[in-house]
């Protein structure tokens, strides 16, 4: 694979691997909305019917937003601040274990995001973005 195949699609590729944990699990949480609901209530957390609704805008509609390529800066902005407290509350592997996968897998998403907020979301997407 040559360096401009790379740079061709590359970018695309990412952003579908990156937009699918989300959008699959928006729409998990659409479907099981009341084990969603649940499982946040057990974690202690206020107005979890309102978190879990933003909880889906965001990782719906943000992961939508990255995987057509649309305000791509934008969304991997959200997703990026909405892993900082999911990682701390539900992947404390300081006190669970068990929990470190999945709290450095959220950390490489991070990284990927922070990839998109500074390159954009480069050929084949609905809006190429200028910085």
């Amino acid at each position: 694979m040559t360096c401009n195949m790379l740079k061709q699609y590359g970018p695309l590729i990412g952003r579908i691997f990156l937009a699918l944990i989300f959008i699959i699990a928006g729409y998990g949480k659409i479907t099981g909305w009341d084990g969603s609901l649940g499982f946040m209530a057990s974690k202690g957390l206020p107005m979890p019917e309102v978190l879990l609704a933003l909880t889906i805008l965001i990782e719906l509609g943000a992961g939508l937003l990255l995987l057509v390529g649309f305000q791509a800066r934008w969304a991997a902005l959200a997703i990026f601040l909405f892993l900082i407290p999911v990682t701390l509350i539900f992947h404390p592997f300081w006190a669970d274990p068990d929990q470190y996968n999945a709290f450095m897998k959220n950390l490489a998403i991070m990284g990927g995001m922070l990839y998109v907020m500074t390159y954009g979301s480069g050929p084949y997407s609905l809006q190429q973005e200028k910085c």
